[in-house]
């Protein structure tokens, strides 16, 4: 049955009963608020959870960092999303589109201890009903003083966190709503709350009892501005000003000279390594040398890792100067002689290590000192001995740096919770590297960033962060008789009594008082990277812990929408939860958005402080119009930031209206709407459903593909034909009586009927605004249209009929350009040539060419060897003035 008659089994909405409700006057402002506040009463986009999966089409939808503001990155890529959402809602497709906000992490952290004027230590008791010192910035910075922050415990710092992020939260949804994202607003969660925490560490706590999580004490990544461990995930490799200095260290033939830019890790130096078939360097293996000023004794060794072409060929292996010396030190069993700290300074006290007085002394002049100005002082001493051979030479070097930091990375040796993730496991580096060939990417060649990935690791996911502000990890440890806890036997909560915080609360078979006392127990210190809650947003947003009815009607999910920066990490990462717990993908499609481009081409971001806040965007142009500018970038795409196409997007809006209420204008204004394809009778009304039917298919097609923009590309170039030329030809016809005014009518009405559902994903306010002028209900939930009903209807008409009626009817229109007359002065005689090929077609709509180009007299039709339609030998007649 068609879905083009009035009769037509249908969902909502059904045909309006009533007539046209069209006003006078119509715009865009206030769109917005009308119809969010309307979709949200009404429930528009409420999910149903009574249908099937096979019923479900369910979205992981990334949850926005709450740390301020959101920018127009953020609307850019989330209105792909819910183009997504609101095709497959029309598709029959009951959507599952949840809203998150990610508000576990270090920028609330830092956001809440200047806002409260607080910081946390996990070392003090809980205090009820805690109040901040202030609320709201303080100094001239717009930040509270480290020295002035009231300390409190981690419990406290978490529910400051909650508090402060409400209000973000209402601004963000807000906004959201603004931009008509098709969120069902009941089903929103956060990535700190209760929940998120109690399934966050229960993952943990499987991973555990798998094998799959393990402590391990080892060399690792260290910011020493956040005072944490870093995952490989979360590196950046930027160029850092630096200088080569030749060293030389002392052998028992003379000196073997080095070439170093960090000679501030003289005194961690524990071997010289070289390939091992450098032939410069064969006497010297198996030998020893002496380090400069410190006097330690250290081995010359061979190892294929060195690099002959690089410097002097031959480099000191220091614990820990970079990974290669991570390298060195576990394949050839190398001692630990760290003396960087956790807070990038040297030890306070002089190492064992150094044994000699001169060597002590100097060591000395290094205690506590940061590493910029231990590296002065060692290479002064250098200069004084002579060990530095000629002045060191300016370099630019990459260095590893934490995504947030501003200060290249140290080694430190600590203790840390990993997950297994294919770092070491060759089984598992296979398992996930056959997941990539299953998820279906849009793009598809984002693909080989995820398979590059995860070929490339090598270690596994380091899982905890020494920050307060996260998920916990639920494991205390028992104390033995030194007040020194035991590692290798966690103790550990049931699932039931999750969540817990191991800093308040207490394990079975221990009393509070019992905490940090010999032969008592200690709460792990440590939360859990962020990611390790966030790739877990499948679980956490569809109830796997504690509604396993839902859990089991949206997962696996259908779609994981995100930006390709994220590839490694976000995603990477739930993939391997989904595979360690569930045994499959988290979803089957993966939707991959480009980056948001400045003036200068640069990605924009916070922390470069080139974004732009969305909101008075929004404002000044419209949503439908940034949601266009959006839309027309494509996946995986990056777009620069065009405010010159959210004006075209504007232009559209206002033109739906427009052209919308024109089609409407036409009969009785009391009458139901003519959806009736028996009344097309005309060939021309008829070409122009032909046209359509093709757009159907097509936008059909490049939605199923995830290729919005195409859909929207062929969509707006009909409706600006549809406007331009098959409006102007119908809308004499269209005023009369008979049969060919009711056809024109009928094929206004079906192809607006037609036109706002295949632009409604893309320009939800105006489009819900003309079907309430004429239908029930809500376009939102109408229909796909289909081909089908159309080709019916078109018969064997084409497009092309409706093409070059219009080129004829510009080539009569600009007769009257060229003499400056009005398009309203009448063509009393002429002579229209058009190609032969179009020759049929123009004769077909030949009465329609007449009367909306007011050739009144003889018009002879002619086919020709040329391009576009010409008007020869043009009698005009005297112009007839507007409303004359």
């Amino acid at each position: 049955m068609s879905d083009l008659t009035p009769d037509a089994a249908r969902t909502e909405p059904a045909t309006s009963a009533t007539g046209r409700r069209v006003p006078d006057k119509v715009g865009l402002e206030g769109l917005e608020d009308t119809w969010a506040a309307r979709w949200a009463q009404d429930g528009t986009y409420a999910f149903d959870r009574s249908r099937t999966r096979e019923e479900i089409y369910s979205i992981d939808t990334p949850p926005p960092t709450v740390s301020g503001s959101l920018h127009v990155g953020h609307v850019f890529s989330y209105t792909h999303t819910d183009v997504v959402a609101r095709y497959r809602r029309m598709r029959g497709a009951e959507v599952f589109y949840p809203m998150g906000w990610d508000d576990n992490g270090l920028p609330t952290e830092r956001r809440v201890q200047n806002y409260y004027g607080v910081r946390c230590d996990p070392s003090l008791p809980y205090v009820e009903g805690f109040e901040p010192p202030h609320e709201g910035f303080e100094g001239s910075a717009g930040k509270s003083r480290a020295a002035d922050q009231v300390p409190i415990s981690r419990r406290n710092f978490v529910e400051l966190c909650e508090r402060l992020t409400v209000d973000d939260e209402r601004q963000f949804e807000a906004l959201w709503r603004h931009l008509g994202l098709s969120v069902d607003w009941s089903r929103t969660y956060q990535t700190i709350s209760a929940e998120a925490r109690a399934v966050a560490q229960q993952a943990f706590l499987r991973n555990l009892a798998r094998g799959e999580a393990y402590q391990a004490e080892a060399p690792g990544l260290w910011d020493v501005t956040f005072q944490t461990a870093v995952a490989q995930a979360e590196l950046e490799a930027r160029d850092y000003p630096g200088a080569f200095h030749r060293v030389a260290f002392h052998g028992a033939d003379g000196p073997v000279h080095i070439e170093t830019t960090r000679p501030e890790l003289l005194p961690a130096c524990v071997a010289l390594i070289a390939h091992p078939d450098d032939e410069r360097y064969q006497h010297l293996f198996g030998t020893t040398v002496t380090t400069p000023l410190f006097g330690v004794e250290v081995p010359v060794l061979a190892h294929p890792a060195a690099e002959p072409d690089k410097g002097a060929g031959i480099a000191m292996c220091c614990t820990f100067g970079d990974l290669t010396d991570v390298q060195w030190w576990r394949e050839l069993q190398l001692p630990t002689r760290s003396v960087v700290q956790r807070d990038g300074r040297l030890l306070r006290e002089t190492p064992e290590w150094i044994t000699s007085e001169q060597g002590r002394a100097r060591f000395a002049e290094l205690h506590g000192k940061t590493t910029f100005s231990a590296r002065e002082a060692v290479v002064a001493g250098l200069r004084e001995t002579g060990d530095l051979d000629g002045e060191p030479t300016p370099t630019q070097r990459k260095a590893n740096f934490y995504e947030k930091g501003d200060k290249p990375l140290e080694i430190v040796t600590s203790r840390q919770w990993y997950l297994r993730n294919g770092g070491r496991d060759e089984q598992l580096r296979a398992d996930l590297l056959e997941r990539g060939t299953q998820l279906d990417f849009h793009p598809d060649f984002m693909a080989v960033r995820y398979a590059n990935w995860v070929g490339g690791l090598n270690g596994d996911w380091l899982i905890s962060r020494q920050r307060f502000f996260g998920v916990p990890f639920p494991v205390w440890y028992a104390l033995d008789e030194h007040g020194e806890p035991d590692h290798s036997r966690p103790l550990v909560p049931t699932e039931d009594q999750l969540p817990v915080d191991p800093s308040s609360d207490v394990p079975a078979g221990y009393s509070a008082d019992q905490r940090g006392v010999p032969g008592g127990f200690v709460g792990d210190p440590d939360v859990m990277d962020t990611w390790a809650t966030s790739s877990l947003t499948p679980q956490i947003a569809g109830g796997w812990r504690t509604d396993p009815d839902l859990f089991a009607r949206v997962f696996p999910m259908d779609l994981r929408p995100q930006g390709q920066d994220i590839i490694r990490t976000w995603l990477f990462s739930t993939v391997v939860r989904s595979h360690l717990e569930h045994g499959s993908l988290p979803w089957s499609d993966a939707a991959i958005s480009g980056w948001i481009l400045d003036p200068d081409r640069k990605k924009m971001s916070k922390s470069k402080g080139n974004v732009v806040t969305p909101m008075a965007l929004l404002e000044e142009h419209g949503s439908d119009a940034v949601r266009y500018w959006a839309a027309s970038a494509r996946l995986g795409t990056d777009a620069a930031f065009e405010v010159g196409q959210m004006k075209i997007g504007r232009r559209l809006a206002i033109k739906v209206l427009n052209a919308s209420k024109f089609a409407l204008s036409f009969g009785d204004a009391d009458a139901a709407p003519a959806l009736d394809p028996a009344l097309v009778t005309v060939p021309l009304d008829r070409a122009m459903l032909a046209g359509l039917a093709d757009v159907v298919e097509q936008a059909t097609a490049a939605l199923e593909a995830y290729d919005h923009t195409r859909a929207l590309e062929v969509t707006e170039t009909f409706f600006w034909t549809f406007c331009d030329d098959y409006l102007e030809l119908v809308k004499d016809r269209a005023y009369g009586e008979g049969a060919g005014a009711d056809s024109a009518r009928a094929a206004l009405c079906l192809a607006l009927d037609v036109l706002l559902r295949l632009l409604a994903p893309v320009l939800p306010f105006a489009t819900e605004e003309v079907w309430s002028w004429w239908r029930e209900g809500t376009v939102h939930r109408a229909p796909w249209p289909e081909a089908a009903p159309l080709r019916g209807a078109a018969g064997d008409a084409t497009f092309g009929t409706v093409t070059a009626a219009g080129a004829a009817l510009a080539a009569l229109r600009k007769v009257k350009s060229e003499a400056k007359v009005s398009m309203r002065t009448e063509i009393l005689a002429a002579r229209l040539e058009v190609p032969a090929e179009s020759l049929d077609a123009v004769g077909t709509a030949l009465d329609d060419v007449r009367a909306a180009g007011r050739a009144t007299g003889t018009l002879e039709l002619v086919g020709g060897d040329v391009e576009q339609p010409v008007a020869h030998d043009a009698q005009l007649g005297e112009p007839v003035k507007r409303g004359g």
